[in-house]
C-alpha cells in the first residue's frame, strides 16, 4: 500500500496559492519526504483559476494526479472548491475558505455568484470551512489569508513538527515575515 499523500491547492490568481505550494513543498522536503509539485497558472494574472498539486511520501514518481485522487483539496475561494471537487477522493477532505471572488461575468453584472457552494460541498465531502480572510484581518494584514490556510493545513495534516518559521523566513521578504508568522500560527490553532 502506498503512503503517498496528494494535496490539491486551488484559488484565483493573486491569492498566493503558488507561494503556499512552494512553502509547503520546502517544508515537506526538509522533513525528509520525497515531494513532487506541479502548478497550473492558467489566466492567473487576470483573476483566473490557479491550481497546484503536491504529492509527498517515501517515494513519489509524478506530481500528476487525476480525478478522485486528492486526499485533501484546499480551496482559497468557494467557487474554486466546487470547480475542482471532482479531483477529491470520496473519503478526502475539503478545506474551504469562506471567501468569494467575483469572476468577470459576475463583476460586470452578467451573472450572479452561485449560491449554496458550501452546502453542495458538504453534501458530497468531508468539508471543513474557515474564515481565513477574517483571521488574516485580525492578525493585521488581509493579504496573509493564504498563510492562514497554510497553517490550517499544517495542523490538519499533523505536520507541526517541521520548523515552519524558518521556512517562511527563507521564502518571504523580511518586512513581511512578522505578520505572516502571526497568520501561520493563527491558522495552526484552527480546529478543522
Amino acid at each position: 500500500m502506498s503512503n503517498v499523500k496528494s494535496i490539491l491547492l486551488v484559488g484565483v490568481g493573486g491569492q498566493g496559492t503558488i507561494l503556499v505550494s512552494k512553502i509547503l513543498t520546502n517544508g515537506l522536503l526538509r522533513a525528509g519526504y520525497d515531494v513532487k509539485m506541479s502548478e497550473i497558472h492558467g489566466m492567473a494574472q487576470r483573476g483566473g483559476s490557479v491550481s497546484t498539486t503536491i504529492r509527498y511520501g517515501d517515494k513519489v514518481y509524478s506530481p500528476v494526479m487525476g480525478e478522485g485522487q486528492a486526499d485533501v483539496l484546499v480551496a482559497f475561494e468557494k467557487m474554486e472548491a466546487v470547480r475542482w471537487s471532482p479531483f477529491l477522493k470520496p473519503n478526502g477532505i475539503a478545506v474551504v475558505n469562506d471567501y468569494e471572488i467575483a469572476s468577470l461575468p459576475i463583476a460586470i453584472g452578467e451573472a450572479e455568484y452561485p449560491q449554496g457552494t458550501l452546502e453542495a460541498m458538504k453534501a458530497c465531502f468531508d468539508t471543513r470551512v474557515l474564515d481565513a480572510a477574517g483571521i488574516a484581518q485580525q492578525v493585521g494584514n488581509p493579504r496573509t489569508m493564504n498563510i492562514v490556510l497554510l497553517g490550517a493545513l499544517i495542523a490538519a495534516f499533523g505536520l507541526k513538527e517541521i520548523d515552519w518559521d524558518s521556512i517562511l523566513a527563507e521564502n518571504l521578504p523580511a518586512k513581511m515575515l512578522e505578520v505572516n508568522l502571526k497568520a501561520l500560527h493563527a491558522g495552526m490553532e484552527i480546529q478543522l
